[in-house]
């Protein structure tokens, strides 16, 4: 029998092809596994908080040993990180398509209703965001990254109102007004996430008609009139 050919299809070359596939099934495990330890980590965040939570409780709840989760997070405060990094970047994504331009024609109802039916559904979907961000013992590094998040959102908002008003408006107003709009939707936002079902969405309209009457004096009906 001729011998095989080293080379990519020859035994060498499906050698090297194997050792290539192996890192990336361990990385591929690796995040799998990683992603088992946050989503542990929100139940355990949630239902205990920040302060109280574990390793050891983590690890329970995974279903693994306190030694593998070592293996990808030196302790809590990691774990708690790296949760925030990732629902911190998914919300970034979430204020784009929430404080999005609004089309001609919308209604103020309409606008503030779909932009506060967006901002919930990312709270009601990963409640562990709000226990993290407001719990009394939050790792420094998620208070300085929330911190500029928070910033870059009354920057989106301002920018929208600004958008709905004659050039010469009041700024300072403007800024006042995203301020109040943003504590109405975060007070609001406590209450929703206490309650479940009928009465949940009970309180996400209050919070669509209490922003909605305090924005028609400043806003009018700009929203209301159709493109020329």
């Amino acid at each position: 029998m001729p011998e095989q050919p080293d080379g990519p299809h020859g035994p060498d070359g499906a050698a090297t092809a194997t050792a290539k596939e192996q890192p990336r099934r361990r990385q591929a495990r690796g995040e799998r596994r990683i992603q088992q330890l946050l989503e542990a980590a929100a139940s355990v965040f949630c239902t205990s908080g920040y302060t109280a939570a574990s390793t050891n409780a983590i690890a329970r709840e995974a279903g693994v040993s306190p030694g593998t989760l070592y293996q990808f997070f030196p302790n809590k405060e990691a774990i708690a990180v790296e949760l925030g990094d990732r629902l911190m970047h998914d919300l970034r994504d979430t204020y784009g398509e929430a404080l999005a331009p609004i089309a001609p024609g919308t209604s103020l109802t309409d606008a503030v209703g779909a932009t506060v039916d967006r901002l919930t559904a990312f709270n009601t979907e990963h409640p562990v965001f709000f226990a993290l961000m407001h719990g009394p013992d939050v790792p420094g590094g998620i208070t300085e990254a929330h911190d500029a998040l928070h910033t870059n959102l009354l920057g989106r908002i301002e920018g929208l109102l600004a958008s709905l008003l004659p050039p010469d408006a009041d700024k300072a107003h403007i800024t006042r007004t995203a301020h109040v709009s943003l504590g109405i939707y975060k007070a609001g936002l406590e209450l929703v996430l206490g309650h479940e079902g009928a009465e949940r969405q009970a309180y996400i309209q209050e919070i669509k008609d209490v922003l909605t009457r305090y924005l028609e004096p400043l806003v009018g009906d700009r929203l209301g009139r159709p493109a020329d």
